[in-house]
C-alpha cells in the first residue's frame, strides 16, 4: 500500500509538472502573447501588446483608447536633446545631420558653354526659366517652392541610377551615390522650409505635380542617354537658382517682402541663431545651391574626360 501511495504521489507530481510545463509553453497567437517556463513575457512581444495601447482620459470624462507605438520590438528609442538640453523635436533629421552653410562660397562662378551638349544644356535651362518668370513674376516665396520641387529630382534620379549600376557591375561608386542623394535630401529640406513661409494654393500644388511628373521622366531619359549632359544641365539650373535667390534677397532688402522670423525647422537644420530671419534662410539656401552647382559641373567634367564618376572621389560631407 505504501508503494501504491508513493506511486500515486509520484504520478500526481509528474502530472502537475506536465501541466506547469504545458502552461509555460502555451502561446496565445491572437494577442501576440508568448510565455516561457515561469510565465515571463518576452520584451519584444510586450512592446506590441502592452506598450502599444495607451489609455487616456477624454475631455468629456470618458475613457479614450489611443494607440501609440512607443518602441520597436522592445528597443526603446534613445532620447535626443539639443546642446542646451531641450528635447529634439524633428524626426525627419537628427542633430548630427545639421550643419553651417558656407556662405562665403563664390556665387559668380559660371561654366561657359563650349561644346554642343553644354550649349544644349544651357539653353534648355534658359527656356525652362521663361514660363517660371511669367507665372510667378516676383512672388519669390512661391517661386522658391516650385524651384525646389524640381531641383530635388536630379540628385535622386542620378543616385538611383548609380545605385543600380553599382549593383549590376559589382563595383563601388566612389561616394557619388551618397553625394547625389545628399543633394536630393538637401533640396527637399529647402522645400520643407519654404512650405512654412509660402503656403501653396491648390493650383500651385497641381502645377508641381505636373512639372515634377514631366521633369522626372525627361531627366531620367536624359541621364540614361548622356550623364555628362544631365549633370551639366543641373549645374546651369543651380546657377539660375543662385540668381533667383539673389533677386529674393534684393526684394527683402527693399522691404517688398516682409523679413519674417526664420521657421524653426530652418534654425535647427542650418544651426542658425534663435533670432534668425527669412533673409538668413535665403542666404544659406543660396550657398547650398552654389555647392550643388559646383558638384554637378565637376561630375560633368569627369564624364567629359572619358572617365566614370567612381574613379574620382565624390565631394561628400558638406551637408
Amino acid at each position: 500500500m505504501t508503494m501504491m501511495m508513493m506511486s500515486r504521489g509520484g504520478t500526481k507530481r509528474v502530472a502537475n509538472t506536465a501541466v506547469s510545463v504545458a502552461k509555460g509553453l502555451s502561446c496565445e497567437v491572437g494577442g501576440l502573447k508568448a510565455f516561457y517556463g515561469g510565465g515571463v513575457r518576452s520584451e519584444s512581444t510586450m512592446a506590441l501588446s502592452e506598450k502599444e495601447k495607451k489609455v487616456g482620459l477624454s475631455s468629456d470624462g470618458g475613457n479614450k483608447e489611443q494607440k501609440e507605438i512607443v518602441s520597436y520590438w522592445g528597443v526603446e528609442p534613445s532620447k535626443i536633446t539639443k546642446l542646451d538640453g531641450t528635447e529634439w523635436k524633428w524626426n525627419c533629421f537628427r542633430p548630427w545631420e545639421t550643419y553651417k552653410a558656407d556662405v562665403s562660397i563664390d556665387l559668380k562662378k559660371h561654366h561657359p558653354p563650349t561644346t554642343f551638349l553644354d550649349k544644349m544644356a544651357f539653353w534648355t535651362v534658359k527656356t525652362l526659366r521663361y514660363p517660371t518668370d511669367v507665372f510667378f513674376q516676383r512672388q519669390y516665396g512661391c517661386r522658391a517652392m516650385m524651384l525646389e520641387t524640381v531641383a530635388a529630382v536630379p540628385g535622386m534620379v542620378g543616385g538611383m541610377l548609380l545605385h543600380f549600376k553599382s549593383l549590376r557591375r559589382f563595383e563601388q561608386s566612389g561616394g557619388w551615390i551618397k553625394a547625389l542623394l545628399e543633394e536630393a535630401e538637401n533640396e527637399r529640406m529647402h522645400l520643407m522650409t519654404f512650405m512654412e513661409v509660402a503656403k501653396p494654393k491648390w493650383y500651385e500644388r497641381a502645377l508641381v505635380i505636373t512639372v515634377q511628373g514631366v521633369f522626372f521622366n525627361a531627366y531620367f531619359l536624359g541621364y540614361m542617354i548622356s550623364p555628362k549632359f544631365a549633370h551639366r544641365m543641373v549645374g546651369y539650373l543651380e546657377e539660375e537658382a543662385i540668381h533667383s535667390y539673389t533677386e529674393f534677397l534684393k526684394e527683402l532688402d527693399k522691404g517688398n517682402i516682409q523679413n519674417v522670423p526664420a521657421p524653426a525647422i530652418a534654425i535647427d537644420y542650418w544651426q542658425l541663431p534663435p533670432d534668425a530671419t527669412l533673409r538668413d534662410v535665403v542666404m544659406v539656401v543660396r550657398a547650398d545651391e552654389a555647392h550643388h552647382r559646383d558638384v554637378n559641373h565637376f561630375a560633368s567634367d569627369i564624364h567629359y574626360q572619358g572617365r566614370e564618376l567612381r574613379e574620382t572621389a565624390a565631394p561628400i560631407g558638406y551637408h
